[in-house]
């Protein structure tokens, strides 16, 4: 039984005529050769499956095609029938030499090419060397080559593909011809992969094109892959919710469905929804993706009015979306970004990534009935001696002032403040508290204190931001180059240090260390602490 070819190879473009989106490069090359002003390197850059490879690879075509009758010159529209471009195509023609960076980063490699390049080619016009991932080579090895790019023998030519451009040194990039391939576009490719649907004699709904050119993000060759398995996976019809289950994506009507019922509270129906998708194959992690891009939307909506549209909206979604938006605010959208955004880490790093999505959902809809109702806020200001002027786009009734003497700090040391800054979710602004800061002293709105030799510059800028956003007033930071009291960790490790010599002086535990000649107590943990503590240590 002869095996099949997978449909990124079957089709993939042999003449720039076949190549999508990448215009640019097409009429450049082509320019190039019918005025036979060709560079002796050209570097192609864009993400995996765009087509670096199969552009490197027409070029070689078109500049070694004779065509059909063996008389041709340059061309760039390669005959496709002709020795040389057959060989190019079966990767046979040993004048076009392909390269595999990753595989062969040494100088020793680039030495090979570049005493191979003093001959000429065989029997082609040009001897090519094509060489992928051309940024895994390694400094030694870029040096070697750059001699040989800058004054190349008369008959070669080097065609570079890299993902990674900014790993490319620039005194290699200052010597080529460079072209950044494009991602394609949603709607061209997805008219792309219905073609390609119909010469394998199925039908490929537009909705279903569209999901598949989402998830590829641009890429050509990762959308034939999809449409590969989908083919795979469903042998009678490729259906749009077919489709939808294979990527584990969301339901567009459930997912409008849930946005509502999060902006208005109805938690019921928002766990219901959740469920939903999760039964019919959808990741909480593409769930929140898709309410992350729910919300971009909106937004834009908001900023753009009517100028704002997606060439992948259905005419459905369109509306629905236009309508959801005339329901929303902006400090809401803004706000849920935020918290979507930050909740995102968290349900990827969970054990429990549905639960944690559903917990998520209740921090964010508590948020957006505060936001809703500003008229809580003032009500909690005048309870907790806050200063508040609510924005009056948010309300309809006449803007209320509330002015009162502001509260104390509401931390007295830095382990106070730390773990107050825990609180707020902010771990690593509470571990750089209590490692990197020597207090000094806390008076009305100034904290004074040196940090450590080793604390992140930003440690000032975020703590200011932190204490501004929490207290509600500006705070003056005096840093000072030296001085103040041990960091809090240091105090805990002295701490720890005496706990430890008082112990060893119990006659129980003195007698089981002499029993273990060479044991030493390392570390004391109150029982009641102790889950505390690891967790926090996590």
């Amino acid at each position: 039984m002869a095996q099949s070819t997978v449909l990124a190879r079957k089709y993939r473009p042999q003449v720039f005529d076949d190549l999508l989106g990448q215009e640019a490069l097409v009429q450049t090359i082509t320019n190039g050769i019918e005025q036979n002003k060709l560079a002796q390197a050209y570097l192609l850059t864009g993400i995996r499956g765009i087509g670096k490879t199969t552009s490197a690879r027409i070029i070689a075509k078109g500049l070694n095609c004779v065509g059909p009758d063996g008389k041709g010159g340059m061309t760039p529209n390669p005959c496709g029938k002709c020795r040389h471009c057959l060989d190019i195509t079966n990767d046979a023609d040993i004048d076009v030499i392909e390269i595999d960076a990753a595989s062969n980063t040494g100088v020793e490699n680039v030495r090979e090419i570049i005493e191979g390049a003093k001959y000429n080619p065989v029997s082609a016009r040009f001897k090519i060397y094509i060489i992928d991932e051309v940024h895994m080579l390694s400094k030694a090895a870029f040096n070697a080559l750059l001699k040989t790019l800058e004054e190349p023998p008369e008959r070669v030519k080097f065609i570079f593909a890299t993902t990674e451009i900014r790993k490319v040194p620039v005194t290699i990039v200052s010597r080529c011809q460079r072209f950044d391939l494009k991602r394609i576009e949603e709607k061209p490719l997805a008219e792309y992969l219905q073609k390609i649907a119909h010469k394998e004699g199925r039908d490929l709904p537009d909705e279903a094109a569209l999901l598949l050119s989402h998830a590829s993000e641009g890429s050509v060759r990762d959308s034939l892959s999809l449409l590969d398995q989908a083919l795979v996976q469903m042998p009678s019809e490729l259906s749009t919710e077919g489709i939808r289950q294979m990527l584990g994506l969301a339901d567009k009507n459930i997912l409008f469905d849930l946005y509502q019922s999060l902006l208005t509270g109805r938690m019921t129906e928002v766990f219901n929804a959740i469920n939903k998708q999760y039964e019919i194959g959808a990741e909480p992690i593409q769930i929140l993706q898709d309410l992350l891009n729910l919300t971009y939307d909106l937004t834009c909506l908001k900023v753009f009015s009517e100028n704002y549209a997606k060439a992948s909206w259905t005419q459905t979604e369109s509306k629905k979306i236009k309508e959801l938006s005339k329901k929303t605010e902006m400090p809401t959208l803004t706000s849920f970004w935020q918290m979507m955004n930050k909740g995102l880490e968290e349900v990827k790093l969970s054990g429990y990534p549905l639960r944690a999505l559903q917990m998520l959902m209740i921090r964010i809809s508590y948020a957006s009935q505060i936001l809703e109702n500003p008229e809580n806020l003032i009500k909690q200001a005048q309870s907790s001696a806050m200063t508040i002027v609510p924005p009056t786009h948010a309300i309809k009734t006449t803007p209320v002032e509330v002015v009162q003497t502001p509260k104390a700090p509401p931390f007295k040391n830095l382990s106070e403040l730390a773990n107050l800054a825990r609180q707020k979710g902010e771990r690593m602004l509470a571990f750089n508290i209590e490692r990197m800061m020597h207090l000094i002293a806390i008076d009305d709105k100034v904290l004074r204190f040196c940090p450590t030799e080793n604390a992140p510059k930003n440690l000032s800028a975020e703590l200011s931001k932190f204490l501004e956003n929490t207290t509600g007033e500006k705070w003056v930071l005096d840093i000072q180059k030296s001085g103040g009291d041990p960091t809090e960790i240091e105090k805990k490790e002295q701490k720890q240090a005496a706990v430890l010599e008082n112990l060893k002086k119990q006659p129980d535990v003195s007698s089981i260390l002499k029993q273990f000649p060479g044991a030493k107590i390392e570390k004391v943990k109150p029982i009641q602490n102790q889950i505390e503590e690891e967790s926090e240590s996590e």
